[in-house]
């Protein structure tokens, strides 16, 4: 009895972790293709917007995928960062031609938008680049033109959905303002959207494309509850070249910001937004006043480095690490404006932010945050002005969201 109660209760133990495992096996949107043998694809002419990171669970490229399920792909096209995903940020691009002889176009050379009458050459056009969750990532600015391209070609277009790695945190950060628009805010959405590209391009079509005929490939197995890392069967592959890991795509939106300031954001170092610095920063006392606001989830420890490029090239900066702790309660929007608040308060001169206020209030889609710091407003007013704008965003969209 006793032995037949011990292998019923393994029994069910068994029953439950293979139950528990099936329900979390993780397909992204080209695996899925995949699986069908790119059935809906077959007999047609097919563009591909993509770049190196566009990779399947086994590791294979996505147009090789396409390539081996017979599919005729014609070209590829490439967004910011290049085809190699090699390019500093801002850098123009060229085409290029695959090991297959495919060509490549660039998205970010003389024209960002593809060209209309090389998309009535194809049949379909797909769209698979891995985002990390901030609006000013340029990807999802990409997409948008390809949506209007495609609409104005007559072409589907479909998404090969992709995980968005920091989808646990919350969507924060002012809007995108009417008039602060560019290709670092070319969205509707919050500064951090904790969307899918798949949702961003079902909200395009519902405020911008209704005329367009928009495929999106769901995952499978997805979860926005989960870390791109927490996601079993998925691998995250640098999608430009200073985001290397999804520690950084946490903490680049609070330091991005500084791209329009005279503090380095950390690039030219082994650690591109996760440390900050400048030579007329006191790292110490910098580190100290970040730890007065008590933020939840993150510790500030000063630093000192040198960059091998980008601002203070060859140059001693001093500034701080930033160190996530708990990433369930981390908020790198309430870090960014510690950090605004405590720069600006501290070096009001040499931080330089209303020099840089064009591409500052590009970056966060309005005006009304540059002031706010400026006027050394509190850290919970400012974010409590932002999450009034998300929740009426959050509360009206609910209906493009494809993922529990």
């Amino acid at each position: 009895m006793k032995v037949s109660g011990i292998f019923f209760l393994l029994q069910l133990f068994c029953f439950f972790c293979s139950g528990s495992a099936e329900a979390v096996v993780f397909r992204s949107g080209i695996d899925v293709l995949d699986d069908s043998d790119c059935r809906e694809l077959r007999g047609k002419k097919v563009a591909l917007i993509t770049n190196a990171a566009g990779l399947a669970a086994s590791g294979q490229s996505n147009y090789g995928i396409l390539l081996r399920n017979g599919i005729a792909l014609k070209f590829l096209m490439a967004p910011e960062h290049g085809f190699a995903v090699n390019v500093e940020a801002g850098k123009k691009t060229g085409g290029t031609i695959t090991e297959e002889g495919l060509p490549v176009y660039s998205l970010y050379g003389s024209s960002k938008k593809p060209d209309v009458a090389l998309l009535k050459t194809v049949d379909v056009v797909l769209f698979d680049l891995q985002d990390i969750g901030a609006r000013c990532y340029t990807y999802i600015s990409t997409m948008r033109l390809a949506m209007e391209a495609c609409q104005e070609a007559g072409r589907p277009f479909m998404v090969l959905d992709r995980p968005n790695p920091v989808s646990p945190l919350p969507a924060s950060g002012f809007m995108l303002h009417k008039g602060f628009e560019s290709f670092v805010g070319a969205v509707e959405v919050p500064f951090l959207h904790a969307m899918t590209v798949g949702e961003i391009a079902m909200l395009l079509k519902k405020n911008h494309f209704r005329q367009l005929d928009l495929r999106v490939v769901r995952m499978e197995g997805y979860r926005r509850d989960r870390f791109g890392d927490e996601l079993p069967g998925f691998t995250f592959t640098s999608p430009s070249p200073n985001i290397r890991n999804i520690e950084t795509a946490m903490v680049y939106p609070a330091t991005v910001f500084l791209e329009a300031t005279a503090v380095s954001e950390g690039r030219g170092t082994e650690a591109p937004f996760l440390q900050f610095g400048a030579p007329f920063i006191d790292a110490g006392e910098l580190a100290s006043l970040l730890a007065s606001y008590r933020l939840q989830g993150v510790l500030f420890r000063p630093v000192a480095f040198i960059p091998v490029s980008g601002k203070y090239k060859g140059e001693r900066c001093a500034g701080v690490r930033i160190v996530v702790t708990d990433r369930r309660v981390f908020d790198p929007f309430r870090v960014a404006v510690a950090m605004l608040l405590s720069l600006q308060g501290r070096y009001p001169q040499q931080f330089a932010l209303e020099k840089g206020k064009a591409f500052f209030d590009r970056l966060a889609g309005t005006d009304r945050f540059r002031q706010m710091i400026l006027q050394q407003a509190s850290i919970d007013t400012i974010t409590e002005a932002s999450r009034d704008e998300v929740r009426l965003f959050v509360s009206a969209n609910r209906d493009v969201l494809l993922y529990p």
